[in-house]
């Protein structure tokens, strides 16, 4: 989609390039989207920043950064030009760029951080190894020598290495704002300052191992930073990396013509062929072949498809070329959807994000007065220039927010990563934070519980042969009961097609070896007949019953272990289900739980609320379109791969994998997670608690103050990375 812009230059090219790359969105309306990198955002407050000026421009709906990718979704009402995003962005400091131009860019901004982090460590090793002659009482000239030669060696890790730091303080300030920048560089710049001058005066103190050693560490936890950020982008990229570029589209004349993707609209007929990825959700329309469906549903066994299977974007065509009938278009794909949710997993506004949020946002202005504070308080209580600069120095240094603003987003990416890992993928950070606080499950039993495949569990009959007929009628229907038959009978009797009448709602009909032989519902094959409760399924010859089948629906594979895991952790588990009250209540005292059948979609949601009301907070299982409404009333709610769009939309997280521990594995990382982050928050506070008053006391050295500081971030880090351990336990729930 093109705009008419008016004016020339730079601003006019990158407002097209949003223009050009901008997604038209679902909803009222004509709302398209566009998504951007802006690489200087450090803290929750150059988060808020942006969102503020963002939705506060003409035609935007909304405007949510995400800290951990560093990338603002914006969606905007389709005008005559598009809201000028990148200069609003460019006019308060944080110049930005079209996420789809980045995608094509190396990572300058680790290759840069490597290069300044290289610097500060050479540096920093050869000034440790002449302080150490200084600490052990050196001679006066040998003292100043080394410091002479300290400071030659100081200055281009405070010029070259400092200058990350610069940059994002500088523009901070030239807009009228402070960052968790501005403190450093002051902190960085009085150090050397203050060395300088003791320097030329001659003096004992010099603190140029303090200023190298500080950007040494603090270019470690951004770079570190930085990489766990681009981890949490890996899983995003990974997933476009399968989207096909574009499809090979069959003309009604038998022409080929190759797209690119956006164009595949529904309705078009697709060839994809061997080794091709199916490029959107598409039903298969002629042809025969195995699939591979590891990236849909976790399952690595190839599975044979043919006229009639429906298939989602990403499968992999492992056997002989297909023809398939376009679902839905590339944006509403499963790929897709996978995509944006994944985007968003780190995005959510939860207590715990909002609270170092807050933190953060308070840091430069409580730093700044605890320093200045120090400073003044020195002066008044007799202590020389030196000595005051020196403890607010330390201030500026031990205060430091890395590990407060590290404490959440980290845990949240490393937990990300690990559930999507095994199959589980979150739409909202939030929403690990809900289903840690959890205390009662509330499962639907078809399609969640139970697989909505029926297996044959019983048949009747004193005629082997009935059985091979009937296999053979069952093979000409698409019914799952008709399936399972013709799946249990292999050895079925060919019956031509000319003789097979199929009646919706009743079953099959064949005249076959001069009979009327009917496989279907018993009132319709054996009407004078009765027939036993249970029975489902009757092939009848001429009226008279030849053989009955019963099913039953088949087990959800983890079903039983979910279940055990969730009573262990002492969560209260029931059923509500809108299937027969006789299947709900087998099921339900197979595996010892309550449960509530033929359950309108209205009595889930009010189930839910009566829940609600006892304060309870109910995490929601289901994935058919009368789960929706519940699934939404629910704290926190999963839906499985194979849920309906209306399911799987409603759901805070899909588990791609036919097992249902999935979902005990989820929960377990959501408690863990929320343990973490609880510790780290403590860590920080704590770290502040004691170390503020020290520094204030003149207790710390510059230097000092900057190993206490960069351990207070790696600690934290450290402690989220706990999060990536337990492959015993994805073993047992994978």
């Amino acid at each position: 989609m093109t705009f008419a812009l008016n004016g020339t230059g730079a601003s006019v090219d990158r407002s097209r390039d949003i223009a050009l790359l901008s997604r038209r969105q679902d909803g009222p309306g004509s709302r398209l989207r566009a998504e951007l990198v802006v690489p200087s955002m450090h803290c929750g407050a150059c988060m808020r920043r942006v969102e503020t000026a963002l939705a506060a421009l003409p035609g935007v709906i909304t405007a949510r950064a995400n800290l951990s990718t560093k990338r603002v979704v914006v969606d905007w009402d389709r005008l005559d030009r598009p809201p000028p995003l990148l200069e609003t962005l460019d006019r308060i400091g944080f110049p930005a760029h079209a996420a789809e131009l980045s995608d094509k860019q190396h990572d300058t901004e680790l290759h840069a951080l490597l290069l300044a982090l290289a610097v500060a460590a050479f540096t920093s090793s050869n000034i440790m190894l002449l302080s150490f002659a200084v600490w052990f009482g050196a001679d006066p000239q040998t003292r100043q020598y080394f410091h002479l030669l300290s400071g030659l060696i100081a200055l281009p890790a405070v010029v070259y290495s400092g200058r990350i730091f610069y940059r994002s303080a500088w523009s901070a300030l030239r807009h009228g704002r402070t960052n968790m920048d501005v403190p450093i560089s002051i902190g960085v710049a009085l150090t050397f300052g203050l060395s300088v001058w003791e320097t030329a005066q001659q003096g004992s103190h010099a603190y140029f191992d303090a200023v190298v050693s500080l950007l040494f560490f603090l270019l470690i936890g951004r770079t570190l930073d930085h990489m766990m950020r681009a981890r949490a982008r890996s899983a995003v990229s990974g997933i476009a990396r399968l989207a096909s570029p574009g499809a090979t589209v069959l003309e009604g004349d038998g022409t080929r013509r190759y797209i690119a993707l956006d164009e595949v609209a529904p309705g078009m007929v697709l060839a994809v062929a061997a080794g091709q990825r199916v490029p959107v959700d598409a039903r298969v329309l002629g042809g025969t072949s195995e699939v591979d469906c590891s990236l849909t549903s976790g399952e690595s066994k190839p599975f044979a498809v043919s006229s009639g299977h429906e298939l989602q974007a990403g499968v992999l065509n492992l056997g002989a070329p297909l023809e398939m009938l376009v679902l839905r278009p590339s944006s509403q794909s499963f790929l897709a959807e996978m995509t944006r949710m994944m985007e968003a997993a780190e995005s959510g506004r939860g207590i715990y994000r909002r609270i170092a949020d807050r933190a953060s946002a308070l840091y430069a202005p409580v730093v700044h007065g605890a320093a200045l504070l120090t400073f003044a308080g020195w002066l008044a209580l007799g202590a020389d220039l030196h000595q005051a600069i020196t403890a607010a120095i330390a201030v500026l240094i031990v205060t430091c927010p890395c590990a407060l603003g590290l404490a959440v987003p980290m845990v949240q990416v490393v937990a990300a990563g690990r559930l999507f890992r095994n199959g589980i993928v979150i739409k909202d950070g939030s929403a690990l934070e809900r289903l840690s606080e959890i205390d009662t499950v509330v499962f639907d039993k078809t399609g969640t519980l139970t697989t909505g495949i029926p297996e044959l569990i019983c048949r009747e009959t004193e005629d082997a042969r009935a059985l091979q007929v009937a296999a053979g009628l069952a093979a000409h229907s698409g019914h799952p009961y008709s399936r399972a038959i013709a799946t249990a009978y292999p050895d079925a009797i060919a019956v031509p097609v000319a003789a097979v009448t199929e009646l919706a709602g009743h079953g099959l009909e064949a005249r076959f070896e001069g009979r009327i032989f009917r496989l279907g519902r018993p009132f319709w094959a054996a009407p004078s007949r009765p027939i036993a409760d249970g029975i489902s399924v009757v092939l009848s010859r001429d009226g008279e019953p030849l053989a009955t089948f019963e099913f039953r629906d088949r087990l959800r594979k983890g079903a039983a272990e979910c279940i055990s895991d969730f009573k262990a952790r002492g969560l209260g588990l029931e059923i509500v289900s809108g299937d027969r009250r006789a299947p709900v209540a087998d099921l339900a005292d197979t595996l010892g739980l309550p449960n509530l059948a033929e359950a309108t979609p209205g009595d889930k949601v009010w189930r839910l609320e009566a829940l609600k009301r006892k304060g309870r907070s109910v995490l929601m299982i289901g994935d058919g379109l009368n789960d929706a409404p519940a699934l939404a009333t629910a704290h926190v709610s999963v839906a499985p791969a194979s849920a309906s769009d209306v399911g799987r939309t409603a759901a805070d997280m899909i588990f791609m994998h036919e097992t249902l521990t999935a979902v005990a594995l989820a929960h377990q990382i959501a408690c863990r997670s929320a343990g973490l982050i609880r510790q780290n928050f403590a860590l920080s506070i704590a770290y502040n608690i004691i170390a503020v008053p020290i520094a204030a006391c003149g207790l710390l050295t510059p230097l000092l103050a900057a190993i206490a500081m960069s351990s207070s971030s790696l600690l934290v880090v450290l402690n989220a990375l706990r999060l990536t351990a337990g492959s015993g336990d994805e073993r047992r729930h994978g």
